[in-house]
């Protein structure tokens, strides 16, 4: 690869719309939210771990996924833009080389000013980002073992937060994570419902096309809804966050009688929930901000 290649403006703009920007936040928040609550202090580490988490894991985490996802996105019509690139052949090798090239300082740092403990929480975040959709195991093939690994994706950074900054655990901080982990799972599940078409016409299992889109749209209703109900042991404010789960409740609902045939209705669903995401966000930030407060 030759480095004019590597900084034509195409190639760095297909680099960007593979990290999916619009889901940024969802994987630096939590790392940020649970290292800082902790610490009660800026420094390096956070900043550091905050920008790691923004950009190269997600570079890592989806441009791995485009490139061993590309037969299916061929045959998706909703790919292209904040849904996720088409990544032409020529860029798959660039994108890999991009996310470990952009991943392995940050992960140098960590490991030097982490733990035991904490290299262990990153190895296994970085190893589900990698094999998610990389073979042998392609873990996103496998029904039930997608959405679990999913979610690992997103409430692992809250754990390697609260890991790294020396969080003293209880079980109602392990019940928040819990609650985080079923919202992952939900939220993978209905996403996968609209790919159902597109993962079958390539060969591609997923919880979607094994258990069928109107099981899964009801399954995701039940896995947001359960995570609502653990949010009610958190300590104050947290059983407050119950009421973050009414939102997604109300973007999945209208899509429970959907079929494999017309579940790239979900598409419209999904859209919904990337912006629901935003407004869930800003409410989950109050919340720790009166819990700042109350236990400063």
């Amino acid at each position: 690869m030759s480095d004019a290649r590597a900084l034509r403006p195409g190639t760095v703009k297909q680099l960007f719309v593979a990290s999916r920007p619009v889901s940024w936040i969802n994987t630096a928040y939590p790392f940020a939210a649970a290292y800082l609550m902790t610490t009660r202090q800026i420094d390096l580490t956070l900043l550091i771990g905050t920008l790691f988490f923004l950009v190269p894991y997600n570079l890592a985490m989806y441009g791995i996924n485009d490139v061993f996802d590309y037969e299916s996105d061929l045959r998706n019509p909703r790919k292209g833009g904040a849904h996720g690139a088409v990544l032409d052949r020529r860029m798959h090798r660039i994108t890999l080389w991009a996310a470990a090239l952009s991943c392995a300082p940050f992960v140098v740092y960590l490991a030097v000013v982490g733990s035991p403990a904490s290299w262990l929480v990153l190895a296994a975040s970085l190893f589900f980002v990698v094999y998610y959709s990389a073979p042998p195991l392609r873990l996103k093939e496998v029904p039930f073992a997608d959405s679990v690994t999913s979610s690992i994706h997103f409430f692992s950074p809250a754990v390697y937060g609260l890991v790294l900054a020396g969080a003293s655990w209880t079980w109602q901080l392990g019940a928040v994570i819990l609650a985080f982990a079923l919202w992952g799972v939900a939220s993978h599940a209905f996403g996968a419902v609209q790919d159902v078409v597109a993962d079958r016409a390539a060969g591609i299992s997923s919880i979607a096309t094994a258990r069928g889109a109107r099981w899964t749209v009801r399954f995701s209703l039940a896995c947001y809804a359960a995570a609502g109900a653990v949010m009610l042991v958190a300590p104050w404010p947290g059983p407050l966050a119950a009421l973050i789960a009414l939102p997604y409740l109300t973007t999945v609902w209208p899509f429970r009688y959907v079929t494999d045939d017309t579940a790239e209705r979900a598409t419209l669903g999904w859209r919904r929930f990337l912006w629901v995401n935003q407004i869930a966000g800003l409410a989950v930030t109050l919340l720790l901000i009166w819990r700042w407060f109350l236990t400063a």
